[in-house]
């Protein structure tokens, strides 16, 4: 990125999992940052954080933290970004916010760069990072999208633990040791959300990830289908989704169907395709049992795909396995690639 200013930035939310990743984005990234803030709950208030080799201490974000702050990293849940948005936005600051508070706002554009960067040029302030989950996916779809047309989602996610925090990747591990060692244990945290009752995470599948809505979906995967409709401006595109968080630790798997509107695609044109889009790296090659896996992809920023094949009953329809770092460009990547967009399109200067 070739840029000639500096700008304050913000992170709010500095001391989660998310935050930590922002952080380590923008340092790896070397984005141009002449001021940062780094901003918190009161209970976190006070830490020490070293970026660039300098330590920082967080503040407690209130509405006067947002003062002289170009650019506003949100990360420390919706309840905050609803409260301290809006007054960061009063103070001229640009928010990107990594919580569903504000994705289905009509006047808020939901950005994954390689899909609808044009986007932010609609923005009133406030940008919102989507679901990781919508994420990796329409970043493998948009460019069958933008070739073949799309006439169907159908998808089922395999999602790694470390999407419900770091307290859940805790428990996982505490309930592996626990059943190898033949020891008791009482499930407290998965599913997140969860009013009723908790199950155990470790070796075991849970087709829950979020509140269940009175539709029969739960809130994850009616997250997926209405984001995948704003983000691709299809609202009358039919997604469906089923959503389950499994003994992973870092990195979402999804398997899926899709159907374009072209005629006689064939799987290769596909891979040939992907091969070549931004932010997608191709590994299929059945033969040698080349296929991304969620070990492989963490730390990463890109979007993995493979797998990709027709169906054998719709001659427009195709399977395909994508998986991606949930943290990186499921949250924090993203965050910070809107940041830099932000700055190449001379929105903030």
């Amino acid at each position: 990125m070739t840029v000639r200013n500096a700008f304050h930035v913000a992170v709010v939310g500095a001391t989660g999992a998310v935050g930590q990743q922002m952080l380590q984005t923008l340092e790896n990234r070397d984005f141009p940052i002449s001021k940062l803030t780094l901003l918190s709950s009161a209970r976190s208030a006070g830490k020490v954080v070293v970026f660039k080799g300098q330590e920082f201490t967080v503040q407690e974000a209130t509405p006067e933290s947002f003062e002289g702050v170009d650019i506003a990293l949100f990360s420390a849940g919706g309840s905050v970004s609803k409260e301290l948005a809006p007054e960061a936005v009063k103070r001229g600051a640009i928010v990107v916010d990594n919580t569903s508070a504000f994705r289905m706002d009509e006047n808020v554009p939901l950005v994954v760069p390689e899909v609808n960067e044009e986007e932010l040029l609609n923005h009133n302030g406030i940008i919102a990072n989507p679901n990781c989950s919508t994420i990796q996916m329409v970043v493998a779809l948009q460019p069958i999208r933008k070739q073949y047309g799309l006439n169907k989602i159908i998808v089922s996610t395999y999602q790694a633990v470390s999407g419900s925090g770091a307290a859940a990747v805790e428990e996982l591990n505490r309930q592996t040791k626990a059943i190898i060692n033949n020891e008791s244990f009482e499930p407290k945290i998965l599913p997140v959300g969860s009013d009723k009752k908790h199950y155990q995470i470790a070796f075991n599948a849970i087709p829950q990830i979020d509140k269940f809505q009175d539709n029969g979906y739960t809130f994850e995967e009616m997250k997926m289908i209405n984001e995948t409709k704003k983000i691709m401006s299809l609202p009358e595109l039919p997604v469906a989704a089923t959503c389950v968080r499994l003994p992973v630790a870092t990195g979402h798997s999804e398997s899926l169907y899709f159907e374009v509107e072209s005629d006689g695609v064939s799987a290769e044109e596909l891979k040939a395709l992907l091969e070549k889009a931004p932010g997608v790296v191709l590994q299929d090659d059945p033969a040698n049992q080349v296929y991304p896996m969620p070990a492989d992809c963490v730390g990463k920023n890109d979007v993995f795909v493979g797998r990709i094949r027709h169906d054998l009953d719709n001659t427009k329809g195709f399977h395909m396995w994508v998986v991606s770092d949930n943290l990186l460009k499921g949250a924090a990547w993203n965050s910070v690639q809107i940041a830099e967009s932000l700055v190449n399109l001379g929105i903030v200067k």
